[in-house]
Parts: structure tokens; C-alpha cells; sequence
């Protein structure tokens, strides 16, 4: 799979992770392949869907896509465990049409990984990562709150931030959202560089 660096940004979307951010978040925010494959040699993975569903485009994600606000697109939402500590909530979306057509395999890969089905695939191309400090604009906010309520209550003194990524798959055209949040176990669990 080859890269395209066109990464797509909205107001919340930076290029790059910030240079105040501790190296071993920046390493991680912008390490290529497959995240998945880099939570293995963590530990043992563990992924469950929480939630998959037609909804209306978020603007953030419809800029990524190209699409206009609120076009309908299928949402896959994910919660990835490393040794049984939730680590990485992920939010993935594709335009409806696509689900059903170029990117129908995202609709059955079960308790399977989006890189079973995207790495593979001498097809598939990938922009740049966009980085991003998450906060209510942004459709996996609400996923990462859910999965790591206990710390997180917006607007707290002392609130743990959500650090994200975002990539944006395309293949023949149809673009395929990828957006990862490190939850703030994640960062206890990782070597320090």
C-alpha cells in the first residue's frame, strides 16, 4: 500500500503533533502501518465493536470524505484492549454507497481489525496523519468519553487530554475514515523513549 500525503484537515486537525508534547506521545501519533500491529508488541489485543450504524455525516468527517455535512455514511466504532486496559477507541466511516459497494468488507469484519482488510491490498492508498487534541466537534470524542469516562470530565481542572489520529483511506476513489484516540491508560503502558 503505497502513501498519499494529502491529508485532510478541519479547525480541530494539525499536520503535525505539537513539539510541547512528550516524544513518546509524538511517536505514537505519527508511527505508520498498522496500529494494531504496534499494540501487539504491548501485549495481547483484545477489540470489540461498540457500535455500528448509518448516521448522518459530522462535518469534520464529511470535509475528510468530500461529502456534504450530514450525507449519510456507515460508522464502525471500536474499543481496543491491551491485557485487558482499554488503550485505543476508534471511530472508521465511509460514505453509505461505499459501505455497500468498494468498502463493503468494513461491514464484516466482526471483532476483527480494519488492517485485516486494508494492508493486504496493493490498491489502497493512505494521506498523511492529521493529529488532533479531541473535544465535542469531533464524532470520536463521544466514543472515547464513553469507553474512558472515569477520567474525563470536559471542562475539569486537570482534565487527561484525548490525543488522536486521523488517516483517510481511499481505494478507487471512495474514501474510507480512520480516527484513533490513545485513552490515558494507553500512556502508562508504553515503553518511555
Amino acid at each position: 500500500m503505497k502513501n498519499v500525503n494529502a491529508p485532510v484537515f478541519a479547525d480541530l486537525w494539525r499536520p503535525h503533533p505539537a513539539p510541547s508534547l512528550p516524544r513518546s506521545h509524538r511517536l505514537w501519533l505519527s508511527r505508520p502501518g498498522a496500529l494494531t500491529a504496534g499494540l501487539r508488541q504491548l501485549g495481547t489485543v483484545e477489540l470489540s465493536v461498540l457500535r455500528e450504524c448509518v448516521e448522518p455525516a459530522p462535518a469534520e468527517e464529511a470535509c475528510a470524505l468530500g461529502i456534504h455535512p450530514r450525507a449519510p455514511i456507515w460508522v464502525r466504532e471500536i474499543l481496543m484492549r491491551i491485557d485487558g486496559v482499554p488503550c485505543v477507541a476508534a471511530r472508521s466511516c465511509t460514505p453509505l454507497q461505499h459501505s455497500r459497494g468498494i468498502w463493503q468488507a468494513m461491514r464484516r469484519l466482526k471483532n476483527r481489525p480494519l488492517a485485516d482488510m486494508l494492508y493486504h491490498d496493493p490498491t489502497v492508498t493512505r494521506s498523511g496523519f492529521a493529529v488532533a487534541r479531541l473535544d465535542g466537534r469531533s464524532g470520536l470524542y463521544g466514543v472515547a468519553v464513553s469507553t474512558d469516562s472515569p477520567r474525563i470530565e470536559p471542562g475539569r481542572p486537570g482534565e487527561i487530554p484525548l490525543w488522536a489520529r486521523r488517516s483517510v483511506f481511499w481505494r478507487a476513489g471512495a474514501g474510507l475514515v480512520v480516527a484513533e484516540c490513545f485513552l490515558a491508560d494507553f500512556w502508562t503502558l508504553i515503553p518511555k523513549p
